[in-house]
């Protein structure tokens, strides 16, 4: 299971939908299962017409809320069909499939952002050059940065997931007498405290590799900074540069404290992610936190409240860092460029579009003017508020890599991190396989 395909979840997302289904007309409502194609038009004034042909992975409730964004577009330009295509996690093969045939859809969505440089180089995608100052005004300079191969800009991202968070059990932090932190320092001696309490401070999901890769990515974005950040995602400095052994050092401060770990180092390499989060979401947890993202609670059952029986807080400032977000989403890609998909581009930056589904729930943006109050809930109002309030966002280090050294199962940064686990007084020596693993995948 892939990171990148959890989800923020919110638990008033039922009521929400049915409230659109009820109040919102048009073709979406047939759109709830894989695979379906959702159309939508709709009275109301536009200068834009024809047809357009989108596909992406969501399916179900997300399809159902991204209808509702497309039927915002089409009250405005009554003169353009819009049909969604949900392909699923299949979504690359199919798109591939269709740009080989050379009949792909007019945009997509896209999860990965390696997707968009393979489109690139086989000179499928259309460069947005007549959405770029909107995309820049609306969304930021990460925003243009993330989406351009080469220099041009070719994808932004619409919907974009926190992983710059620490859910936890309101009990336990209630028994032990400590309060969120705001800072590393501050996490660490909260994490003594509880353990002081008897329960375990980190539930660790060591088994799935890419939960440990998130971590260091956390830390090292807040320690090294942006420009070194982009640098390791690039290869253009090596893994065995200083500023990785700093993060590793780092890093070990919590898989290092093995009597605060639920199950000790052992148990956190045979513990999977749903488990970590099993282990915090209960009436009788075994550990107190998990430190993931937005996705969390969406992960497994419990019969905790939100606030009163989970709750989250941002991943801690290091050093004085300002705020910042590592994530994941979906970056909008033009296959055939017309006025209709240029209109339906610009939109897709505005926070008229970002507001439809964030009221919805289970979204997340980069848009700079969208106001965190008109999420649901306060917890999406803490998860996805951060990302359009950080000062950085950078997309997940791993998912910017060759696959075999930063998204494969059983090798690359996956299994090195599980090592490091096993072995976290070895940061040179883990620096060093890092460095060779990285060295072979680039070639």
């Amino acid at each position: 299971m892939r990171r990148h395909r959890f989800h923020l979840v919110t638990l008033l997302l039922a009521l929400a939908l049915a409230a659109m289904a009820a109040g919102c007309g048009g073709d979406g409502d047939d759109g709830g299962s894989a695979g379906g194609e959702t159309t939508g038009t709709a009275e109301g004034s536009g200068g834009a017409s024809g047809s357009i042909s989108i596909m992406g992975v969501w399916t179900g409730p997300e399809q159902k809320a991204f209808q509702a964004v497309l039927d915002g577009f089409t009250e405005q330009n009554p003169d353009v069909d819009v049909k969604y295509t949900s392909a699923g996690d299949q979504l690359p093969t199919q798109l591939s499939t269709a740009v080989e045939g050379g009949n792909p859809p007019d945009m997509a969505l896209l999860p990965q952002p390696g997707l968009v440089k393979d489109f690139v180089g086989k000179k499928a995608l259309k460069p947005l050059d007549f959405a770029k100052e909107d995309v820049q005004t609306n969304l930021g300079d990460d925003a243009v940065q993330l989406g351009s191969v080469d220099g041009t800009l070719y994808g932004f991202l619409f919907k974009a997931a926190n992983k710059s968070t620490i859910w936890y059990n309101v009990p336990a932090f209630t028994d032990a007498g400590v309060e969120p932190p705001a800072t590393w320092d501050d996490l660490l001696a909260a994490a003594k405290t509880i353990n002081a309490s008897g329960l375990p401070a980190y539930s660790i999901g060591g088994a799935d590799g890419w939960t440990l890769t998130d971590l260091f990515e956390n830390i090292y974005l807040r320690q090294a900074g942006p420009e070194k950040y982009d640098q390791l995602s690039t290869h253009d400095i090596p893994w065995t540069d200083q500023s990785v052994k700093d993060a590793l050092t780092t890093m070990a401060q919590i898989i290092g404290d093995e009597a605060n770990i639920v199950g000790g180092t052992a148990g956190a390499l045979q513990t999977d992610f749903p488990t970590s989060v099993s282990n915090v979401f209960s009436d009788s947890p075994k550990g107190a936190m998990v430190i993931e993202g937005d996705f969390v609670p969406g992960t497994v059952e419990s019969s905790l409240k939100p606030e009163t029986g989970f709750n989250v807080f941002p991943f801690p400032s290091i050093d004085d860092s300002p705020a910042m977000v590592v994530g994941g989403g979906d970056t909008l890609v033009l296959f055939n460029d017309t006025p209709a998909t240029e209109a339906l581009a610009k939109y897709l930056t505005t926070v008229e579009a970002a507001e439809i589904w964030a009221k919805i729930g289970g979204f997340a943006s980069l848009n700079k003017d969208l106001d965190p109050s008109v999420f649901p809930d306060a917890i999406q109002q803490t998860t996805a508020g951060a990302i359009a309030e950080a000062e950085t966002f950078r997309f997940d280090l791993s998912d910017l890599q060759p696959a075999e050294f930063g998204g494969t199962v059983g090798q690359g940064e996956f299994k090195l991190f599980q090592d490091f686990l096993k072995n976290p007084d070895d940061v040179d020596g883990i620096a060093q396989q890092l460095e060779a693993a990285a060295k072979k995948a680039y070639g």
